[in-house]
């Protein structure tokens, strides 16, 4: 007897849960650090270009792939192409692989946020503060299970009462926290400064490698090329406006985007004193320079704690639709329950996410190429297999299955306006754009180009 499958009740729920996705860590730790190093304003053209064109089709093609075989991604490339089910295994990898080491981070938010909450911004603050958490297996262990545990439970739930409804209660809370801390942030003294320094082109700062970096983050913020998309789109029913609600996500992520870069560039630049070298990204930005930031502000506990708290709901969100897209996936190929699946898979997450965190202690030795086995999980996947996956599913979509069937699924429920750029872009523009991808993410993850 065929299981019935989960879906969205309509088209807001589907919409929160993918924007959910989309706003993670990267937006928060990787995008102000990209706009104010590329020009500011120039940077923000760019990537807001980006995300309506060649964002736009990746999203579309994923949705209308999930939608039309009601499969994930496991299962929904075979069921259009035998020869070419192997992006279906390709696109549940990818997922498999970033879980387990996303919990990790998740873990090292919540490590932080209970350490405003209780009052302690400056020991935080404190410089080797990082570096002892990193170096405590038990401690990281410890978060890493409370991280893993609330996402595994939100799955447990299913789709409507668990990833549906955990993302239209957060997401509308993390906006408004976003709101606080950005107005916190542009009203300090010197604040001026850096949203100038956020939102004035500066010709000086443009160069190709600029459009990469757009790219790049345009690419990794979506979600893309990681079996999200299509696993959500299987729950979209057929009767919601596909094309539409591609677009609010697009409007979600780009607002998300802009306030975590008017949240951390001027508050950044008011605690240096405007100087550049102070922004910096990934963890470095959010667990080293930003304590200190919120520790030489008044309110630092309030703000602190506001702050990691925000993280927190975005690096859950983000968990949320990883681990979906596995438990979707292993649950339409295999026929097991949703509750077997999704316990294994947390369970098999949380043991997978051991060691990436102890690289940074008893296995520290272990290296390739001078990344820990953390960084070079993330180079894997967003470097290499992810750029990949993009490039193979746009060949997919124009060569081999035609264009026409994505036309089909997205003109059930729209009029699909945006047809001809979606056609131009898939036939011609993305292959490209996508190959371009991978190969400035390899040339900067070895250290060639610095992007």
């Amino acid at each position: 007897m065929k299981k019935e499958r989960g879906s969205f009740s309509g088209g807001i729920g589907f919409v929160l849960a993918a924007a959910g996705s989309a706003v993670g860590l990267g937006n928060i730790w990787r995008f102000p650090y990209l706009t104010a190093k590329y020009g500011g304003g120039l940077f923000l053209v760019f990537y807001i270009l980006l995300v309506v064109t060649l964002g736009f089709s990746l999203m579309v093609t994923e949705n209308a792939i999930g939608r039309k075989c009601g499969k994930s991604a496991l299962c929904a490339f075979g069921e259009l192409s035998r020869k070419w089910a192997f992006l279906g295994v390709l696109a549940t990898i990818v997922p498999i692989i970033i879980l387990p080491y996303y919990n990790v981070i998740g873990g090292w938010v919540i490590n932080y946020a209970m350490t405003f909450i209780s009052g302690g911004h400056a020991e935080a603050a404190h410089d080797g503060f990082f570096e002892e958490m990193l170096a405590s297996p038990r401690q990281q262990i410890f978060f890493q299970f409370l991280f893993t545990g609330i996402t595994t439970i939100v799955i447990l739930r299913g789709v409507q009462k668990g990833v549906e409804k955990f993302s239209t209660v957060l997401m509308p809370v993390l906006i408004l926290l976003a709101i606080a801390v950005t107005i916190y942030s542009v009203t300090l003294p010197g604040a001026g400064v850096g949203l100038k320094y956020l939102f004035v082109p500066d010709i000086k700062h443009f160069s190709i490698e600029s459009v990469l970096a757009a790219m790049g983050q345009m690419f990794f913020s979506l979600s893309v090329a990681m079996g999200i998309m299509v696993a959500y789109g299987s729950y979209l029913p057929k009767s919601s406006d596909l094309e539409k609600n591609v677009g609010r996500i697009e409007l979600f992520d780009t607002g998300i985007a802009l306030l975590a870069a008017m949240m951390i560039i001027p508050a950044v630049f008011a605690f240096s004193n405007g100087d550049e070298a102070a922004l910096n990204k990934g963890p470095g930005l959010m667990f080293v320079t930003l304590p200190k930031v919120f520790d030489s502000m008044g309110m630092s506990t309030l703000m602190g704690t506001t702050f990691f708290i925000l993280v927190l709901l975005a690096a859950l969100t983000s968990s949320i639709s990883i681990m979906e897209a596995v438990v979707s996936s292993i649950c339409d190929r295999f026929g097991w329950s949703r509750q077997k699946t999704t316990i294994g898979v947390g369970i098999g997450s949380f043991l997978l996410g051991l060691p990436p965190i102890l690289g940074y202690s008893v296995w520290s030795g272990v290296s390739v190429g001078g990344m820990t086995i953390l960084d070079m999980m993330d180079f894997v996947t967003n470097s290499i297999l992810m750029p990949i996956l993009a490039l193979l599913t746009c060949i997919f979509a124009a060569y081999v299955i035609g264009l026409s069937v994505i036309h089909d699924e997205v003109k059930i429920s729209s009029k699909f306006k945006r047809q001809k750029l979606y056609d131009v872009m898939m036939k011609y523009i993305a292959p490209i754009l996508t190959a371009a991808i991978l190969i400035s993410s390899v040339l900067s993850s070895l250290g060639i180009i610095n992007i």
